[in-house]
Order: C-alpha cells, then structure tokens, then sequence
C-alpha cells in the first residue's frame, strides 16, 4: 500500500450471551488505500456486517487496532478498544431508511441538522448534489413517491453531504430488484469514485464485487480470517460497472472467489451472525 488511509489491525470481537461467547473475528487485519473501492465478500453469517460495525465505532473489539491516517485536526490517528462512532466515516445500510414524514430534501439534511452543520455552504451543495444526482425535480416529494433506485440515491446524498473521508456500505443494493440493482450500483459506483472517496462494499454478489471493486477480501467461515485477497484489474476501454462485466478477465475472477466461498460453505454454521 503506498497511500494507506485506514489500517486493521489484528482485531478480534465475539459477541457473549448468558448461553456463551460465539467468537466472530479472529485476528483481521488490512488495510484500504486512499480512494481505493474494496469489497468484501464471504459465507453468509461470517460476520462481515460485524467487521463494518466494528470499523465504525458501534461495536468496540476485545483487541486490535483501528488507524487513521488522517489529519489531527481532523480526528485522533488511532482508536483502540475504544467506543465511539468516527467523525469521518459515512455508513449506508442495506436499507435507505429515509422518513416518510419527511420529504426528500429534509431527508438528505439530516444529518447536517443533527451535527448543526446547516451551514449556506452545506445547503449550496445539498442542491448542486440533487441537480446532478436526478433527484432535484423530486425535492418535495415524499420517499413513498420515489422508486428504490432514487431512494438509495438520496440515502446516498444524505451521507456524502457530511464529507467523509470512507463509506462504509453494507449490502446497499440488496433490497432492490436485480435490474434495478444493477442500474444503481453502477451510478452510486461511478458517483462515488467521482467524488475521489475511499469505499468498503458488503456484498453477497460475486459479479457486483468484481465489477465495481479494485480489491475483494473473502472473509473465512467464523469466527472469520481474511482467507485471501484478489486485486481486480479489468482490461477494457470502457471501464464501467456494467461494462466490466464483458472484459476478459471477469470470468476467471469469478471462478476463483466461487471457489474459495463455495469450499467455505461446506462448513455448516449455526447461531449465523449478521
């Protein structure tokens, strides 16, 4: 990594009942370059939401270590074993969870309000992102009123408003059809890379993965490893999610990471984590 704006390190969590502890990391550790797409795929309940949960802040780990290398100003370069939500990361869900008793327009200001960043710089930018995301002419409308591919697009002004330095998305297309979920992925995609913002993707979708991510961790079955790491380099002149589907090297790609998720599915799981 030559520009590395996050680092895990060796980070352990696993969550504990009055029935037991069900162990569900075990010694991650990677790290993200600046402005890099990465994507992590896995068996179902191996605990990748757990990992994003973990990064964020809402989940603190029994060890390890999370690094920033941002600015102090910013925020502090490290967080270890210690609570508390980043300032500088934006989190979209597998929901848009936009309110219905809000339009559109006071959806996408939320967060600015809630962090009294309603500032006319904020509010001036908030309208150029409706004009050039499609969504202006739909300002008052209510989330009712809008298809899913435009709900998950205000979801998405709604976090990028704030400036985070990562996204942190976890499965954000899973609730869509899957022509409309390829129609969206691509645009959120080419909007996110436009923006020049670091991206870590949950996905289930091995061809979603390959097509908008430079990088796909797997993760093992839990409690989960980082079983192996696939740099995506596509050879196309048109270098988009959807396109990317038809360059040569995307089939080879697939068959090696079904591979090593299918090897891990033969391992029954039980008490699956989220």
């Amino acid at each position: 990594m030559n520009n590395p704006i996050l680092e895990i390190k060796d980070i352990c969590y696993s969550y504990h009942t009055l029935k037991g502890e069900t162990p569900a990391l075990s010694h991650i550790s990677f790290q993200v370059e600046k402005g890099e797409f990465l994507a992590i795929a896995g068996p179902s309940g191996c605990g990748k939401s757990t990992l994003l949960s973990v990064i964020f802040g809402l989940l603190v780990p029994e060890s390890g270590e999370i690094l920033f290398h941002v600015t102090p100003k910013e925020m502090p370069a490290s967080r270890h074993q210690t609570a508390g939500i980043c300032p500088k990361m934006g989190y979209m869900l597998q929901h848009d969870h936009l309110f219905e008793w809000r339009t559109i327009y006071q959806n996408v200001i939320l967060g600015l309000e809630i962090n009294h960043q309603l500032t006319p710089d904020k509010i001036d930018r908030v309208t150029e992102m409706l004009k050039d995301y499609d969504l202006y002419k739909f300002k008052d409308k209510k989330p009712s009123e809008l298809s899913g591919g435009m709900k998950q697009r205000a979801a998405l002004i709604r976090t990028l408003v704030l400036d985070p330095e990562i996204l942190l998305l976890d499965e954000p297309f899973s609730a869509l059809d899957y022509q409309t979920r390829l129609s969206v992925s691509s645009d959120i995609c080419n909007i996110i890379r436009s923006t020049g913002k670091t991206a870590i993707l949950i996905t289930h979708d091995l061809s979603e993965a390959i097509s908008l991510a430079d990088r796909i961790l797997v993760m093992s079955k839990r409690p989960a490893t980082i079983k192996c790491d696939f740099p995506i380099h596509l050879t196309l002149s048109d270098d988009s999610p959807l396109a990317s589907r038809n360059a040569p090297e995307y089939q080879g790609y697939f068959n090696k990471l079904w591979k090593e998720i299918s090897d891990e599915n033969y391992v029954q799981n039980t008490t699956p984590l989220k």
